[in-house]
Protein backbone atom coordinates (compact mmCIF):
# COMPACT_ATOMS: atom_id res chain seq x y z
CA UNK A 1 0.00 0.00 0.00
CA UNK A 2 0.94 3.54 -0.31
CA UNK A 3 3.10 4.93 2.33
CA UNK A 4 2.13 6.61 5.32
CA UNK A 5 3.94 9.71 4.40
CA UNK A 6 2.78 9.93 0.91
CA UNK A 7 1.22 13.51 0.35
CA UNK A 8 -2.91 13.32 1.18
CA UNK A 9 -5.98 15.21 0.65
CA UNK A 10 -7.90 16.64 3.45
CA UNK A 11 -10.21 14.34 4.77
CA UNK A 12 -13.93 16.54 5.57
CA UNK A 13 -15.01 16.03 9.00
CA UNK A 14 -17.69 14.18 8.48
CA UNK A 15 -16.09 11.90 5.68
CA UNK A 16 -14.00 9.19 5.69
CA UNK A 17 -10.52 8.37 4.15
CA UNK A 18 -9.93 4.93 2.31
CA UNK A 19 -7.09 4.19 2.82
CA UNK A 20 -5.95 0.74 4.42
CA UNK A 21 -9.83 -0.49 3.55
CA UNK A 22 -11.37 -3.14 2.30
CA UNK A 23 -14.66 -2.29 1.09
CA UNK A 24 -18.16 -3.55 -0.31
CA UNK A 25 -18.46 -2.83 -3.96
CA UNK A 26 -22.06 -1.31 -5.16
CA UNK A 27 -24.04 -4.02 -6.36
CA UNK A 28 -27.41 -3.71 -7.88
CA UNK A 29 -28.97 -6.40 -5.38
CA UNK A 30 -26.52 -6.85 -2.62
CA UNK A 31 -25.71 -3.34 -1.94
CA UNK A 32 -29.21 -2.93 -0.20
CA UNK A 33 -29.26 -2.35 3.46
CA UNK A 34 -29.50 -6.11 4.69
CA UNK A 35 -26.63 -7.11 2.37
CA UNK A 36 -24.36 -3.87 3.46
CA UNK A 37 -25.02 -4.83 7.28
CA UNK A 38 -24.11 -8.61 6.96
CA UNK A 39 -20.65 -7.21 4.97
CA UNK A 40 -20.28 -5.06 7.92
CA UNK A 41 -20.90 -7.33 10.43
CA UNK A 42 -18.14 -9.81 9.13
CA UNK A 43 -15.41 -6.91 8.32
CA UNK A 44 -15.72 -4.74 5.95
CA UNK A 45 -14.29 -1.52 6.73
CA UNK A 46 -16.63 0.61 4.58
CA UNK A 47 -19.92 -0.33 2.55
CA UNK A 48 -20.82 1.29 -1.29
CA UNK A 49 -24.83 1.19 -1.56
CA UNK A 50 -26.44 0.51 -4.47
CA UNK A 51 -25.88 3.15 -7.78
CA UNK A 52 -29.10 5.20 -7.31
CA UNK A 53 -29.97 7.59 -10.48
CA UNK A 54 -30.44 10.89 -9.65
CA UNK A 55 -34.08 11.33 -10.79
CA UNK A 56 -35.24 8.32 -9.01
CA UNK A 57 -34.21 9.85 -5.63
CA UNK A 58 -35.12 13.74 -6.59
CA UNK A 59 -38.67 13.98 -5.42
CA UNK A 60 -38.62 11.20 -2.66
CA UNK A 61 -40.05 11.85 1.04
CA UNK A 62 -37.65 11.47 4.03
CA UNK A 63 -38.19 9.52 7.27
CA UNK A 64 -37.12 7.90 10.15
CA UNK A 65 -39.34 4.88 10.55
CA UNK A 66 -39.28 3.29 14.46
CA UNK A 67 -40.04 0.05 13.66
CA UNK A 68 -36.83 -0.67 11.56
CA UNK A 69 -34.96 1.78 13.08
CA UNK A 70 -33.77 3.23 9.60
CA UNK A 71 -33.58 5.87 7.56
CA UNK A 72 -36.56 5.58 4.20
CA UNK A 73 -36.36 7.62 0.93
CA UNK A 74 -39.56 7.03 -0.80
CA UNK A 75 -41.78 8.06 -2.27
CA UNK A 76 -46.14 7.58 -3.66
CA UNK A 77 -46.48 5.84 -7.49
CA UNK A 78 -49.87 7.97 -6.79
CA UNK A 79 -49.88 11.20 -4.43
CA UNK A 80 -53.40 10.36 -3.30
CA UNK A 81 -52.08 7.10 -1.95
CA UNK A 82 -50.37 9.08 0.61
CA UNK A 83 -53.78 9.80 1.91
CA UNK A 84 -54.76 6.27 2.92
CA UNK A 85 -53.65 4.49 6.42
CA UNK A 86 -50.32 2.60 6.30
CA UNK A 87 -52.26 -0.79 6.42
CA UNK A 88 -54.53 -0.33 3.64
CA UNK A 89 -53.31 -2.82 1.01
CA UNK A 90 -53.93 -0.35 -1.74
CA UNK A 91 -51.46 2.22 -0.33
CA UNK A 92 -48.43 1.97 -3.01
CA UNK A 93 -45.33 3.34 -1.43
CA UNK A 94 -42.38 3.12 -3.02
CA UNK A 95 -39.05 2.71 -0.79
CA UNK A 96 -35.91 3.40 -2.96
CA UNK A 97 -33.37 3.65 0.00
CA UNK A 98 -32.60 2.76 3.52
CA UNK A 99 -30.06 3.53 5.84
CA UNK A 100 -29.48 2.57 9.08
CA UNK A 101 -27.74 5.68 10.88
CA UNK A 102 -26.78 3.93 13.97
CA UNK A 103 -24.78 0.59 11.93
CA UNK A 104 -23.99 2.62 9.24
CA UNK A 105 -22.67 6.04 10.57
CA UNK A 106 -19.58 6.98 8.38
CA UNK A 107 -19.30 3.90 6.70
CA UNK A 108 -21.60 4.22 4.13
CA UNK A 109 -20.95 5.52 0.64
CA UNK A 110 -23.87 6.41 -1.51
CA UNK A 111 -23.30 6.18 -4.66
CA UNK A 112 -24.76 8.38 -7.34
CA UNK A 113 -25.67 7.74 -11.39
CA UNK A 114 -25.87 11.09 -13.42
CA UNK A 115 -25.05 12.64 -16.44
CA UNK A 116 -26.28 15.98 -15.57
CA UNK A 117 -24.80 17.94 -12.97
CA UNK A 118 -27.46 19.95 -11.73
CA UNK A 119 -29.68 16.85 -11.31
CA UNK A 120 -26.21 15.42 -9.44
CA UNK A 121 -25.84 18.07 -7.14
CA UNK A 122 -29.67 18.12 -6.33
CA UNK A 123 -29.90 14.27 -6.00
CA UNK A 124 -26.64 13.91 -3.70
CA UNK A 125 -28.26 16.91 -1.27
CA UNK A 126 -30.94 14.58 -0.49
CA UNK A 127 -29.02 12.42 1.20
CA UNK A 128 -25.39 14.09 1.83
CA UNK A 129 -26.79 14.23 5.65
CA UNK A 130 -26.88 10.65 5.85
CA UNK A 131 -23.94 9.55 4.46
CA UNK A 132 -20.08 9.52 4.69
CA UNK A 133 -19.13 10.29 1.17
CA UNK A 134 -21.06 10.04 -2.51
CA UNK A 135 -19.56 8.21 -5.24
CA UNK A 136 -19.93 9.07 -8.95
CA UNK A 137 -20.17 5.83 -11.06
CA UNK A 138 -18.28 6.08 -14.09
CA UNK A 139 -17.61 2.28 -14.84
CA UNK A 140 -21.36 0.18 -14.43
CA UNK A 141 -20.82 -0.76 -18.40
CA UNK A 142 -24.71 -2.18 -18.52
CA UNK A 143 -27.09 -0.74 -21.02
CA UNK A 144 -29.76 1.05 -18.70
CA UNK A 145 -26.41 3.16 -17.31
CA UNK A 146 -24.59 4.28 -20.75
CA UNK A 147 -27.54 4.85 -23.01
CA UNK A 148 -28.42 7.39 -20.67
CA UNK A 149 -24.86 8.88 -21.05
CA UNK A 150 -24.38 7.64 -17.31
CA UNK A 151 -22.04 5.04 -16.25
CA UNK A 152 -19.00 4.22 -17.74
CA UNK A 153 -20.81 6.09 -21.02
CA UNK A 154 -19.06 9.15 -18.65
CA UNK A 155 -15.58 7.76 -19.86
CA UNK A 156 -16.34 9.16 -22.79
CA UNK A 157 -17.17 12.38 -22.23
CA UNK A 158 -14.29 13.37 -19.57
CA UNK A 159 -15.33 17.07 -19.92
CA UNK A 160 -18.74 16.24 -18.68
CA UNK A 161 -17.34 13.71 -15.99
CA UNK A 162 -14.78 16.05 -14.70
CA UNK A 163 -17.61 18.97 -14.29
CA UNK A 164 -20.05 16.70 -12.29
CA UNK A 165 -16.97 16.26 -9.82
CA UNK A 166 -16.60 19.78 -9.63
CA UNK A 167 -19.88 20.35 -8.88
CA UNK A 168 -20.43 17.61 -6.30
CA UNK A 169 -17.51 19.01 -4.31
CA UNK A 170 -17.84 22.80 -4.47
CA UNK A 171 -21.27 21.89 -3.94
CA UNK A 172 -22.55 19.42 -1.96
CA UNK A 173 -18.82 17.68 -0.26
CA UNK A 174 -17.81 20.97 0.89
CA UNK A 175 -21.11 22.17 2.44
CA UNK A 176 -21.77 19.14 3.89
CA UNK A 177 -18.21 18.40 4.83
CA UNK A 178 -18.44 14.80 2.90
CA UNK A 179 -16.17 13.07 0.68
CA UNK A 180 -16.97 12.98 -3.31
CA UNK A 181 -14.89 10.08 -4.99
CA UNK A 182 -14.99 8.50 -8.53
CA UNK A 183 -15.43 4.49 -9.91
CA UNK A 184 -14.04 4.17 -13.00
CA UNK A 185 -12.76 1.26 -15.54
CA UNK A 186 -8.79 1.20 -17.38
CA UNK A 187 -9.33 2.23 -20.81
CA UNK A 188 -8.14 0.25 -23.67
CA UNK A 189 -4.95 2.06 -23.56
CA UNK A 190 -2.90 2.89 -20.63
CA UNK A 191 -1.62 6.48 -21.64
CA UNK A 192 -5.44 7.40 -22.15
CA UNK A 193 -6.27 6.53 -18.69
CA UNK A 194 -3.79 8.21 -16.99
CA UNK A 195 -4.41 11.35 -19.03
CA UNK A 196 -7.90 10.33 -17.65
CA UNK A 197 -7.05 10.14 -14.03
CA UNK A 198 -4.89 12.84 -14.01
CA UNK A 199 -7.63 14.96 -14.69
CA UNK A 200 -9.85 13.54 -12.47
CA UNK A 201 -7.45 13.80 -9.12
CA UNK A 202 -7.65 17.48 -9.72
CA UNK A 203 -11.39 17.90 -9.57
CA UNK A 204 -10.63 18.51 -5.54
CA UNK A 205 -11.99 14.48 -5.14
CA UNK A 206 -11.09 12.67 -1.76
CA UNK A 207 -10.94 8.79 -3.54
CA UNK A 208 -10.38 6.78 -6.48
CA UNK A 209 -11.63 3.23 -7.32
CA UNK A 210 -10.71 1.88 -10.74
CA UNK A 211 -11.84 -1.54 -12.03
CA UNK A 212 -9.40 -3.51 -13.78
CA UNK A 213 -11.76 -3.95 -16.82
CA UNK A 214 -12.38 -2.19 -19.91
CA UNK A 215 -16.04 -1.20 -20.59
CA UNK A 216 -16.92 -4.27 -23.21
CA UNK A 217 -15.33 -6.51 -20.42
CA UNK A 218 -17.76 -8.84 -18.01
CA UNK A 219 -17.03 -10.31 -14.38
CA UNK A 220 -16.24 -13.53 -16.34
CA UNK A 221 -13.30 -12.34 -18.04
CA UNK A 222 -10.26 -11.99 -15.87
CA UNK A 223 -9.25 -8.43 -14.39
CA UNK A 224 -6.47 -6.45 -15.83
CA UNK A 225 -4.15 -5.27 -13.57
CA UNK A 226 -1.69 -3.60 -15.69
CA UNK A 227 -2.37 -0.34 -15.77
CA UNK A 228 -3.36 -0.82 -11.69
CA UNK A 229 0.38 0.45 -10.51
CA UNK A 230 0.44 3.34 -12.83
CA UNK A 231 -3.16 4.58 -11.38
CA UNK A 232 -1.97 4.27 -7.95
CA UNK A 233 0.97 6.60 -9.11
CA UNK A 234 -0.90 9.09 -10.02
CA UNK A 235 -3.63 9.23 -7.30
CA UNK A 236 -0.62 8.90 -4.93
CA UNK A 237 1.17 12.40 -6.41
CA UNK A 238 -1.96 14.12 -5.77
CA UNK A 239 -2.80 12.96 -2.64
CA UNK A 240 -6.19 10.96 -3.56
CA UNK A 241 -7.05 7.33 -2.22
CA UNK A 242 -6.61 4.68 -4.61
CA UNK A 243 -9.37 1.60 -4.19
CA UNK A 244 -8.68 -1.34 -6.54
CA UNK A 245 -11.52 -3.23 -7.85
CA UNK A 246 -11.72 -6.79 -9.89
CA UNK A 247 -11.17 -10.03 -8.97
CA UNK A 248 -10.51 -10.07 -5.50
CA UNK A 249 -11.83 -12.46 -3.42
CA UNK A 250 -11.17 -11.73 0.05
CA UNK A 251 -9.77 -9.69 2.79
CA UNK A 252 -6.82 -10.74 2.95
CA UNK A 253 -5.85 -10.89 -0.77
CA UNK A 254 -7.26 -7.77 -1.23
CA UNK A 255 -4.39 -6.11 1.38
CA UNK A 256 -2.23 -8.32 -0.19
CA UNK A 257 -2.67 -6.78 -3.69
CA UNK A 258 -2.98 -3.44 -2.81
CA UNK A 259 0.89 -3.85 -1.69
CA UNK A 260 1.71 -5.22 -3.98
CA UNK A 261 0.86 -2.65 -6.73
CA UNK A 262 1.24 0.55 -4.80
CA UNK A 263 -2.67 1.33 -4.04
CA UNK A 264 -4.48 2.20 -0.69
CA UNK A 265 -7.27 -0.65 -0.54
CA UNK A 266 -9.41 -3.15 -2.29
CA UNK A 267 -13.25 -3.56 -2.91
CA UNK A 268 -15.03 -7.07 -3.28
CA UNK A 269 -17.83 -7.23 -5.49
CA UNK A 270 -19.27 -10.74 -6.46
CA UNK A 271 -17.48 -12.59 -4.11
CA UNK A 272 -19.33 -11.01 -1.28
CA UNK A 273 -22.38 -11.64 -2.50
CA UNK A 274 -22.07 -15.27 -1.91
CA UNK A 275 -19.46 -15.72 0.73
CA UNK A 276 -20.21 -12.34 3.44
CA UNK A 277 -17.52 -13.83 5.23
CA UNK A 278 -14.89 -13.12 2.72
CA UNK A 279 -14.05 -9.30 5.31
CA UNK A 280 -12.82 -11.98 7.25
CA UNK A 281 -9.31 -11.65 8.78
CA UNK A 282 -7.89 -15.34 9.12
CA UNK A 283 -7.13 -14.52 12.71
CA UNK A 284 -10.93 -14.92 13.30
CA UNK A 285 -11.42 -18.14 10.63
CA UNK A 286 -11.03 -16.16 7.05
CA UNK A 287 -13.56 -16.92 3.98
CA UNK A 288 -12.75 -20.55 4.17
CA UNK A 289 -14.65 -21.05 7.19
CA UNK A 290 -17.64 -19.68 5.41
CA UNK A 291 -18.31 -23.89 3.38
CA UNK A 292 -18.60 -25.25 6.80
CA UNK A 293 -20.82 -22.22 8.56
CA UNK A 294 -23.07 -21.00 5.44
CA UNK A 295 -26.01 -21.48 7.84
CA UNK A 296 -24.76 -19.68 10.24
CA UNK A 297 -24.56 -16.91 7.65
CA UNK A 298 -27.89 -17.24 6.41
CA UNK A 299 -29.54 -17.15 9.59
CA UNK A 300 -27.71 -13.85 10.56
CA UNK A 301 -28.77 -12.59 7.11
CA UNK A 302 -32.36 -13.28 7.51
CA UNK A 303 -32.23 -11.89 10.73
CA UNK A 304 -31.15 -8.61 9.35
CA UNK A 305 -34.05 -9.05 6.31
CA UNK A 306 -36.83 -9.64 9.15
CA UNK A 307 -35.76 -6.56 11.07
CA UNK A 308 -35.17 -4.20 8.28
CA UNK A 309 -38.33 -4.97 6.40
CA UNK A 310 -36.42 -5.81 3.21
CA UNK A 311 -37.96 -6.79 0.01
CA UNK A 312 -38.70 -10.32 -0.53
CA UNK A 313 -37.74 -10.66 -4.17
CA UNK A 314 -34.40 -9.11 -2.98
CA UNK A 315 -34.20 -11.27 0.26
CA UNK A 316 -34.57 -14.54 -2.08
CA UNK A 317 -31.89 -13.79 -4.45
CA UNK A 318 -29.35 -13.51 -1.88
CA UNK A 319 -29.94 -16.75 -0.10
CA UNK A 320 -30.26 -17.89 -3.53
CA UNK A 321 -26.29 -16.81 -4.05
CA UNK A 322 -25.34 -17.68 -0.15
CA UNK A 323 -26.73 -21.47 0.42
CA UNK A 324 -25.27 -23.81 -1.77
CA UNK A 325 -26.97 -25.50 -4.82
CA UNK A 326 -26.89 -28.84 -3.59
CA UNK A 327 -28.01 -28.10 -0.19
CA UNK A 328 -31.52 -29.63 0.42
CA UNK A 329 -32.38 -26.16 2.24
CA UNK A 330 -31.82 -24.46 -1.51
CA UNK A 331 -34.15 -25.90 -2.98
CA UNK A 332 -37.00 -25.78 -0.31
CA UNK A 333 -35.83 -22.06 -0.12
CA UNK A 334 -37.00 -21.86 -3.85
CA UNK A 335 -39.78 -23.02 -3.33
CA UNK A 336 -40.56 -20.30 -0.49
CA UNK A 337 -43.77 -17.50 -1.66
CA UNK A 338 -42.36 -15.23 1.55
CA UNK A 339 -40.76 -14.95 4.62
CA UNK A 340 -42.97 -17.29 6.94
CA UNK A 341 -42.54 -19.97 3.94
CA UNK A 342 -38.65 -19.02 3.60
CA UNK A 343 -38.29 -19.49 7.84
CA UNK A 344 -39.79 -22.88 7.83
CA UNK A 345 -38.29 -24.11 4.56
CA UNK A 346 -34.56 -23.40 6.46
CA UNK A 347 -35.75 -25.16 9.47
CA UNK A 348 -35.28 -21.79 11.34
CA UNK A 349 -38.63 -21.73 13.27
CA UNK A 350 -37.56 -21.85 16.85
CA UNK A 351 -34.84 -19.90 16.60
CA UNK A 352 -35.74 -16.39 18.76
CA UNK A 353 -38.53 -14.75 17.45
CA UNK A 354 -37.90 -15.40 13.80
CA UNK A 355 -41.81 -17.07 13.04
CA UNK A 356 -43.44 -13.73 14.78
CA UNK A 357 -41.29 -11.43 12.63
CA UNK A 358 -41.89 -13.14 9.67
CA UNK A 359 -45.22 -13.49 10.31
CA UNK A 360 -45.75 -9.47 10.71
CA UNK A 361 -43.34 -8.53 7.60
CA UNK A 362 -45.36 -10.79 5.69
CA UNK A 363 -48.20 -8.57 6.81
CA UNK A 364 -46.82 -5.86 6.49
CA UNK A 365 -45.72 -6.62 2.68
CA UNK A 366 -48.78 -7.47 1.91
CA UNK A 367 -47.21 -11.41 0.96
CA UNK A 368 -49.69 -13.87 0.73
CA UNK A 369 -48.73 -17.73 0.40
CA UNK A 370 -49.42 -19.23 -2.93
CA UNK A 371 -52.19 -21.70 -2.73
CA UNK A 372 -51.34 -25.60 -3.78
CA UNK A 373 -54.24 -27.12 -6.44
CA UNK A 374 -55.63 -28.70 -3.36
CA UNK A 375 -55.95 -25.98 -1.12
CA UNK A 376 -57.98 -23.63 -3.95
CA UNK A 377 -60.13 -26.97 -4.73
CA UNK A 378 -61.19 -26.51 -0.65
CA UNK A 379 -61.45 -23.57 -0.80
CA UNK A 380 -63.68 -23.79 -3.85
CA UNK A 381 -65.64 -26.49 -2.30
CA UNK A 382 -66.69 -23.99 0.86
CA UNK A 383 -67.14 -20.90 -1.19
CA UNK A 384 -69.91 -23.11 -2.80
CA UNK A 385 -71.34 -24.49 -0.25
CA UNK A 386 -71.40 -20.65 1.62
CA UNK A 387 -73.18 -19.64 -1.32
CA UNK A 388 -75.99 -22.65 -1.32
CA UNK A 389 -76.34 -22.08 2.19
CA UNK A 390 -76.72 -18.45 1.44
CA UNK A 391 -79.53 -18.96 -1.70
CA UNK A 392 -81.37 -21.68 0.51
CA UNK A 393 -81.66 -19.32 3.49
CA UNK A 394 -83.35 -16.76 1.12
CA UNK A 395 -85.54 -19.51 -0.53
CA UNK A 396 -86.93 -19.98 2.97
CA UNK A 397 -87.12 -16.55 4.07
CA UNK A 398 -89.67 -16.06 0.98
CA UNK A 399 -91.60 -19.18 1.69
CA UNK A 400 -91.80 -17.45 5.14
CA UNK A 401 -92.85 -14.59 3.69
CA UNK A 402 -95.49 -15.89 1.54
CA UNK A 403 -97.01 -17.98 3.94
CA UNK A 404 -97.71 -15.92 6.37
CA UNK A 405 -101.35 -14.22 6.27
CA UNK A 406 -102.27 -10.96 5.01
CA UNK A 407 -103.47 -8.32 8.18
CA UNK A 408 -105.63 -5.80 6.76
CA UNK A 409 -106.02 -2.28 8.55
CA UNK A 410 -108.88 -0.56 9.86
CA UNK A 411 -110.12 1.89 7.39
CA UNK A 412 -111.98 5.18 9.54
CA UNK A 413 -115.62 6.44 8.61
CA UNK A 414 -115.53 9.30 6.67
CA UNK A 415 -116.21 12.47 8.96
CA UNK A 416 -118.18 15.30 7.92
CA UNK A 417 -117.40 17.34 4.27
CA UNK A 418 -115.97 20.76 5.17
CA UNK A 419 -117.01 23.39 3.04
CA UNK A 420 -115.13 25.10 0.28
CA UNK A 421 -113.95 28.12 -0.74
CA UNK A 422 -112.14 31.06 1.75
CA UNK A 423 -113.61 29.99 4.87
CA UNK A 424 -112.80 26.30 4.75
CA UNK A 425 -109.99 26.57 6.90
CA UNK A 426 -111.25 26.04 10.23
CA UNK A 427 -110.31 28.52 13.09
CA UNK A 428 -107.57 27.68 15.69
CA UNK A 429 -108.50 27.48 19.05
CA UNK A 430 -107.16 28.33 22.64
Amino acid sequence: MASPESKRVPIPRNGVDYRGKVVLAPMVRSGELPSRLLALKYGADLVWGPETIDRAIIGTSRRFNPRTQTIEYSRFSNPAHALLPEDDPTRRESILYRIHPELEYKRLIYQIGTADPDLAVQAAKLVAADVAGIDLNSGCPKPFSTEGGMGAALLKTPDLLCNILTRLVEEVGKPFEIGISVKIRILDKPEDTEKLVRRLVKTGITGLTVHCRTTPMRPRERAIRDQLRMVGEVCREAGVACLMNGDVTSRTEGLRLAEEFGVDGAMIATEAEKNPWCFRPDAEGGPMEWRRQWREVVKEYMRLALQVENRWGNTKYLLNQMIPGKEDAHKAMTRSKGYKDCIQALGLEDVDDFMQMATAVDDKLHIRPKETKAEKKGRKIDEDEENHQKKKAKVQQKTVDASAPIVVADVAAPGPELPSGPTATPALTA
